[in-house]
C-alpha cells in the first residue's frame, strides 16, 4: 500500500479553495485536527484532513453554523449510528433557512414599496428618506 502525500498549507488550500486564515480559524476552533508538524514546523495534511476540510467547506456554503457542523462531523466520525440526528440537524437549519426566506421576501416587497413610491424629485420629498427617517419600526 502507497504511502499517503501530505500536502502543506497552501497546498491543502489550493486543493480545497478554503483560505489560509480559515484552516488555521477550523483548527482553533477544533473542527480540524492539528496536523503533525515538520522539524521546521510546518503543518503537513493527510487524505483524511483533506475531506475533513471539504466536508466542513461544503457544509459552510449550505449555511450551517460552527456548532452544527462540529456536530456532523462527530456523527460522520460514528459511522454505525443512526442518521436521526444529522437529518435533526438539516431540518432544522431548513428551518432557519426558510424564516430567513420569509424575512427577505418582507424586505423585499417593502423596499419595492419605498421605491415604486419615489417621485423623483428633491431630497426633501423623497420617500426613501421619508421611510428611513420614520423611527416606528414597521414590521410586514
Amino acid at each position: 500500500m502507497a504511502a499517503t502525500a501530505l500536502l502543506t498549507i497552501g497546498k491543502l488550500s489550493a486543493a480545497t479553495g478554503v483560505k489560509i486564515p480559515t484552516i488555521r480559524f477550523y483548527e482553533q476552533v477544533g473542527l480540524l485536527p492539528a496536523p503533525p508538524r515538520t522539524a521546521s514546523d510546518r503543518r503537513l495534511y493527510d487524505d483524511a484532513a483533506l475531506r475533513r476540510l471539504a466536508f466542513v467547506r461544503h457544509a459552510r456554503q449550505l449555511g450551517f453554523d460552527l456548532d452544527a457542523i462540529r456536530s456532523l462531523l462527530d456523527l460522520a466520525d460514528q459511522p454505525d449510528r443512526t442518521c436521526a440526528e444529522a437529518n435533526r440537524i438539516a431540518e432544522q437549519h431548513l428551518r432557519d433557512v426558510s424564516e430567513k426566506i420569509r424575512q427577505l421576501k418582507a424586505l423585499e416587497l417593502e423596499l419595492s414599496r419605498m421605491t415604486a413610491d419615489c417621485a423623483g424629485g428633491e431630497v426633501s420629498a423623497c420617500k426613501v428618506i421619508e421611510v428611513l427617517q420614520d423611527t416606528t419600526c414597521r414590521h410586514h
